[in-house]
């Protein structure tokens, strides 16, 4: 997942991949418009979330409590869990490696270091353009579509327009993006849990097993979908474009779970769904 990323160092990820490519576009872009860049970062244990981003406390200290609740204009939001403004790759690099330290894991028969939850490292980006021409921090990220067919142009919005051509609902725009570290899943016999480290498997079989449950429904486009099973799927219940990266293992021991992962992420292969841009004509006044 390349949660060990360092600015300029050689890790590699999909999270360092996103995060060189986010500031690499808003470091190019137009002096008209302004970015807003924002991140947390949560895990779901034992069907629980915990907020990655408010350290390693005391067993007996509380923890704040953290909701997913219906946002306002459709979608889910998390209720109670830090959010970090970001200015800088050194910020998001930083905020990766405290939740990544913070995140719960444990040694089994078949990892010393295993994930024992499900961890998401969510990036919300607000791009607002300003008429003044002041300059923000960054600008044009090229032409943004909300289609999936390249030829279908209908919905293109050009960032290079001059502010007083861009229609009003174009002013200010709002993606997010959920970087999901799935725990894999876990057989007992294999990997000899026992008491807590038995119950976490089961948990995090679940929340698999949910998440299976309702890329069946989208794709075979059943009325209903089973978003609220579990807090992994109504979590990502708002996403709109989906990328599974599966990890296998070449040893012939391993070979019942690469068969099961590889099935698993192809049929995520086939969820056929529509983005739509995220216009606020009300937050770019």
């Amino acid at each position: 997942m390349g949660s060990e990323y360092k600015p300029g160092g050689r890790a590699r990820g999909v999270i360092p991949d996103a995060i060189n490519s986010i500031f690499d576009k808003m470091e190019k872009s137009a002096k008209d418009i302004e970015f807003s860049l924002r991140v947390s970062f949560v895990e779901i244990h034992k069907e629980e979330l915990k907020d990655l981003l408010i350290g390693n406390l005391p067993p007996s200290a509380p923890r704040p409590a953290i909701h997913i609740r219906d946002a306002a204009g459709g979608g889910v939001s998390l209720y109670g869990a830090t959010e970090r403004e970001i200015h800088a790759r050194e910020e998001m690099a930083a905020v990766l490696e405290l939740g990544a330290l913070c995140r719960s894991t444990a040694s089994t028969n078949m990892n010393n270091r295993s994930s024992r939850s499900h961890a998401i490292f969510t990036i919300t980006l607000e791009q607002r353009r300003v008429s003044n021409g002041t300059n923000g921090s960054g600008g044009n990220m090229g032409n943004m579509t909300n289609n999936d067919n390249d030829n279908d142009n209908d919905n293109e919005m050009d960032l290079d327009l001059p502010p007083s051509e861009v229609p009003d609902e174009d002013m200010y725009l709002c993606a997010k993006m959920h970087l999901v570290d799935l725990a894999g899943s876990e057989r007992a016999k294999r990997t000899k849990a026992e008491g807590m480290r038995l119950k976490e498997g089961i948990h995090i079989n679940r929340g698999l097993l949910a998440l299976g449950n309702v890329i069946n429904a989208i794709v075979d486009n059943h009325r209903h979908v089973p978003y609220r099973d579990s807090k992994l799927t109504r979590l990502l219940q708002d996403s709109s474009r989906t990328v599974m990266i599966a990890c296998v293992s070449s040893a012939d021991s391993n070979f019942e779970e690469s068969t099961n992962t590889l099935r698993y992420a192809d049929r995520a292969r086939h969820i056929r769904n529509r983005p739509v841009v995220n216009r606020d004509p009300v937050a770019a006044a």
